[in-house]
């Protein structure tokens, strides 16, 4: 499947910000988009076990600072860096990852322009236009505390983070910017392409074959807090 989802770019998640996860059908299948605001990850899954829907909402829990997901057929909480259900009938389950876009609305809407868009009318009261964190992103301050710190880079640095065969590693948007922003890399076995986009600041992960591999957009200080043993690209000087 083919996901038709992006995420907009640093400033402009609007909608995402306020409710964080929207289920949804792409192609047929049952899909959530999710995106935690205080660990600026966003993650797609798809949204079935053993072909039974789930329908995913927000606790309003935390772990790590990272946002905790239930589903409403169990009601089990799933972390969303994880991947996987964490207490309830579904514990240690995990979810099918797909390949999700970080950028502009721009930049999608010119690869994309026959895309579907989210609609501001939710039936809520919101201002999608304002956040409603403020500047936390910019700020090296966390809201919650986590189980690993690295002082390595600025917290809230942006993270292309990939996993593959149990190895995970960080590519760092201030290493990649240092690039000519097409990058060939091996992880856990498997050699893989790393594309970076400076106008759109935006970062994905292909494979040999030239296709998108699922992969997480995120803050440092989140991507290390769940993987203290993560490997980190770090650019030629």
């Amino acid at each position: 499947m083919k996901s038709r989802w992006c995420l907009r770019g640093r400033k402009g998640f609007g909608i995402m910000n306020w409710h964080e996860i929207v289920n949804d059908r792409v192609a047929g299948e049952h899909v959530a988009i999710t995106y935690c605001p205080l660990c600026g990850t966003g993650v797609a899954f798809r949204a079935d076990d053993h072909d039974r829907p789930l329908t995913f909402g927000v606790s309003g829990l935390l772990y790590n600072s990272d946002m905790l997901l239930y589903d409403r057929e169990t009601e089990s909480l799933w972390s969303q860096i994880m991947k996987q259900a964490i207490s309830g009938p579904m514990t240690g389950h995990r979810l099918e990852v797909l390949p999700l876009t970080h950028t502009t609305w721009r930049a999608w809407r010119r690869a994309h322009p026959r895309t579907d868009v989210l609609s501001t009318d939710t039936g809520y009261r919101r201002d999608y236009a304002r956040s409603p964190y403020g500047g936390y992103e910019t700020e090296r301050g966390l809201y919650f505390p986590v189980s690993a710190k690295s002082g390595r880079y600025h917290p809230k640095e942006r993270v292309l983070g990939v996993e593959i065969g149990g190895v995970y590693k960080a590519y760092p948007f201030a290493e990649l910017s240092k690039t000519d922003g097409d990058l060939r890399d091996r992880v856990g076995g498997e050699d893989i392409v790393i594309r970076f986009d400076w106008a759109n600041d935006s970062a994905s992960a292909f494979d040999a074959k030239g296709q998108q591999r699922a992969a997480m957009t995120g803050f440092w200080f989140a991507w290390y807090a769940f993987h203290p043993q993560t490997e980190v690209f770090q650019a030629d000087r």
